[in-house]
């Protein structure tokens, strides 16, 4: 396919897209979120819990989630991911074709992207009852609505075939990729059916790699994947460079993904930029310039500085030199999972009213 008609196809009127109506300096996440003490615990020992237990851990972990991101005053909210054992674990426990269990290469040692295991190729992949996407959205939907805009968060592709070694009949990570694409595309299209207006499809491999790889390559897969659902929802993907224990695994720079990135199908694009002392700042006026919405990082998720109101403010005015109020929302760098509760819930407020700030400032509050 051609991704460039790809994008233009995504060259609509607002009003006749989905969740695409949107305020100015929107605050959001990205997706995950702090597990409570208590389901960290009980991650560790699910073989102690029935399947009613374990129901009931992760809908009070998702209300503790909602909670939390409603006491900060966010715009857009998820359900933290909290099913998920760790942004994207859950998911190869529904694909079939996989040896259950991980090979770790690592296990002791100072914390680093190897200590998380590989799945063996046992056979073809493919998933008979979906990712599980979808019943965390009825979840979120059930426990938020209505209120505030409630978006959904899916591994892509070419991120969620890193942990899974080549093998069979695929001979490398882009035939892993390619198998994989129809599983993700259903989920989206499944995602959207049961009323999901706001689905961040989320690539950080593709950021981590970018440098070394066809950059025109991921937007294909990426465009291939979303397809179905372009014109149906607000549609997002976050570049980030890797956050396993707080730690990145990718070479930090914007540069090498663009411009080929610029012909990515969505409506928004997350990066990174508070960890990274916002380095590349001015790409967020060519991204806005070409008619895409810019969320940009201004929590760094791997610090435990707290950033103070003021200071967001001073960031928000930093990114309004570059892209106007009405393309601009503002996240942390990435999802929270690997960061403490305390902090994330500090973070977020402080984000919220430092955003605040700037909307009075232009009278957008």
């Amino acid at each position: 396919m051609n991704p460039t008609k790809q994008m233009n196809a995504v060259q609509e009127p607002a009003s006749a897209r989905p969740g695409k109506q949107r305020r100015p300096l929107q605050t959001t996440v990205i997706g995950s979120y702090p597990f409570p003490g208590w389901l960290e615990f009980a991650s560790a020992h699910l073989d102690q819990f029935g399947e009613a237990d374990i129901e009931e851990l992760r809908t009070d972990a998702v209300i503790v989630a909602v909670h939390d991101q409603l006491a900060a005053g966010l715009d857009v909210i998820t359900d933290g991911e909290q099913g998920r054992y760790d942004f994207n674990l859950s998911f190869y426990g529904r694909l079939e074709g996989l040896n259950p269990t991980p090979l770790s290469p690592r296990r002791f040692g100072p914390p680093a992207h190897d200590q998380r295991g590989k799945y063996e190729i046992t056979g073809t992949l493919r998933s008979g009852h979906g990712l599980g996407a979808v019943a965390e959205f009825k979840l979120l939907q059930k426990i938020a609505a209505p209120g505030p805009v409630l978006k959904a968060s899916v591994p892509g592709p070419y991120t969620l075939s890193g942990r899974i070694s080549p093998g069979g009949i695929y001979k490398d990570r882009w035939d892993v990729t390619d198998a994989l694409i129809p599983i993700v595309r259903k989920e989206l299209e499944q995602l959207v059916e049961a009323g999901c207006r706001e689905i961040t499809l989320d690539e950080p491999s593709m950021s981590c790699y970018a440098h070394r790889e066809d950059p025109r390559r991921f937007v294909k897969i990426f465009a291939e994947t979303v397809k179905p659902i372009i014109g149906q929802c607000r549609l997002s993907t976050h570049l980030c460079f890797g956050n396993y224990k707080g730690r990145a695994v990718g070479l930090r720079r914007y540069a090498p993904l663009f411009p080929a990135f610029f012909e990515l199908p969505v409506d928004e694009m997350h990066l990174e930029m508070a960890s990274r002392e916002f380095a590349e700042i001015e790409i967020i006026r060519d991204i806005a310039e070409r008619g895409i919405d810019v969320a940009v990082g201004i929590i760094d998720v791997k610090s435990y500085y707290i950033e103070t109101s003021g200071e967001v403010a001073e960031r928000v005015r930093l990114c309004l030199k570059f892209a106007p109020a009405e393309k601009l929302s503002f996240a942390p760098d990435c999802g929270l999972s690997q960061t403490a509760r305390w902090a994330a819930r500090q973070k977020l407020a402080n984000m919220v009213s430092g955003v605040l700030i700037v909307r009075r400032e232009l009278g957008l509050a």
